[in-house]
């Protein structure tokens, strides 16, 4: 297929300004075509067209509308810690059935759901855990400086450098979460020092009486996420890359272990690379071209206020509550929670009630602003908590990058980088053994 029908949705054509030629890329090893438009799909774009690659983008809906628009946009590569933690028990589970806890599971999806969880559970030692936060920490080593050169490229969005708050109702939380983080320091980053009482009242005088206690992350970042994606939309499309939205994958043509086209109701796509960065939607793509991948959906919620009446000077992380706080220019947005029920975009107001309760117990005179909207998305899950960076076994053209949790926007810049370098170069200087997809091979269909 060459340029794709007008009844696409096409956002911007690959053609130059001024001649409405379709532009090859000088050096261009081919075509690479990227499924997924949101955080980590459009920066993996972005360095594919750096290194000089055709690229074409193809989204099911818009770029950006889907778990890329309303999180919280924290950039926390020293903080960053795999989903599957030490500590959770069977136990745990029973927990997780009741509607307004922080992490619920829906009744009706727990036997498509079993055996993903067990693996998970599987996952849930100090072991793994630690060998996680290793790779994690090792993957972030450049996040900040791809972020500033962001910048220095000109893409545009709304960044503030006021680090991240975390607060705890309990000294011994936030001792235990310290804990989590120990041996940071060895892979070079600072580790946070604990903050008592009045000392992180004096910080964030917006903080109530039950907070007793925290620690700062001054190093971190955040950004509104939807100024990120329409910034990265925006420069994609100055330098010629096409961006097509409506575009369903329905599924792919193979010969032998190449992957030649993938398949759309406006019919085929055909590409020399292809790169799945399709977030929770993922393990769909993924059964549809012939193989498995044990992504999962985890829903997510957050409320933007407008104009808050509330004021806070920097992101803040309620530990007990699992909610995040993040100040925009004019707005406040509250996020939090994680729901399993499968991909669905259904909202249950329990979990929006539960973020809203969360905030009055952490932060005095919290009231609602007259304007604010609600918002869900669906988080890419895997059972080890890592993402999935990497080339499809059994398939010589066919990458992944997905699976990134609630660190997407942490993670996209490095992920983008290093993806893009196996894919144009076939080789990278950093090591994805962690993050390799054939660690999720066995025990599943062979790819087609």
């Amino acid at each position: 297929m060459g340029k794709p029908s007008s009844h696409w949705g096409i956002l911007f054509s690959a053609t130059h300004p001024e001649t409405s030629e379709v532009m090859t890329p000088q050096g261009s090893k081919g075509r690479i075509v990227v499924i997924g438009a949101g955080v980590i799909g459009l920066m993996c774009g972005y360095e594919l067209r750096k290194r000089g690659a055709e690229v074409i983008i193809l989204d099911k809906s818009q770029p950006g509308s889907a778990c890329s628009f309303g999180n919280a946009g924290w950039i926390v590569p020293s903080i960053s810690t795999p989903l599957a933690a030490p500590g959770l028990t069977l136990n745990s589970f029973k927990w997780m059935l009741r509607r307004n806890s922080p992490f619920y599971i829906a009744p009706r999806s727990l036997p498509k759901l079993a055996g993903w969880l067990w693996s998970f559970w599987r996952h849930c030692n100090e072991r793994d855990f630690r060998a996680g936060v290793k790779a994690l920490a090792e993957l972030n080593r450049a996040t900040m400086a791809l972020y500033d050169e962001l910048e220095r490229d000109g893409i545009e969005c709304e960044m503030e450098r006021a680090g991240v708050l975390f607060l705890f109702l309990s000294e011994s939380a936030m001792r235990h979460a310290l804990e989590d983080l120990s041996g940071l320091d060895q892979l070079g980053y600072q580790p946070p020092q604990p903050l008592l009482g009045d000392e992180i009242r004096e910080l964030e005088p917006a903080l109530s009486g039950e907070v007793a206690a925290g620690f700062w992350v001054e190093e971190e970042r955040h950004l509104r996420p939807e100024t990120l994606t329409a910034g990265l939309v925006k420069w994609l499309a100055e330098q010629g890359v096409e961006l097509c939205a409506d575009a369903e994958i329905l599924g792919g043509i193979r010969q032998g272990k190449r992957l030649t086209a993938i398949t759309t109701p406006h019919g085929p796509v055909t590409g020399d690379r292809f790169l799945i960065a399709a977030g929770a939607w993922s393990g769909l793509l993924a059964s549809r071209l012939g193989f498995e991948l044990p992504i999962q959906a985890g829903k997510g919620y957050s409320i933007t206020f407008d104009n808050p009446v509330l004021k806070i000077q920097r992101p803040l992380y309620l530990d007990e509550a699992k909610v995040a706080c993040s100040p925009f220019k004019g707005a406040l947005r509250l996020s939090g929670t994680m729901e399993l029920s499968g991909i669905n975009s259904s909202m249950r107001q329990q979990r929006i009630s539960g973020i809203r309760r969360a905030a009055s117990r952490y932060l005095k005179d919290f009231a609602m602003s007259e304007g604010h909207s609600e918002w869900m998305g669906l988080r890419p899950l895997t059972p080890d908590g890592l993402p999935v960076i990497g080339r499809v076994p059994g398939f010589d053209n066919l990458y992944l990058a997905t699976g990134h949790q609630m660190l997407g926007v942490t993670l996209a810049p490095a992920t983008a980088s290093a993806i893009a370098d196996l894919i144009w170069a076939g080789r990278t200087n950093l090591d994805l053994g962690a993050f390799d997809p054939a660690r999720f091979t066995n025990g599943y269909r062979a790819a087609m």
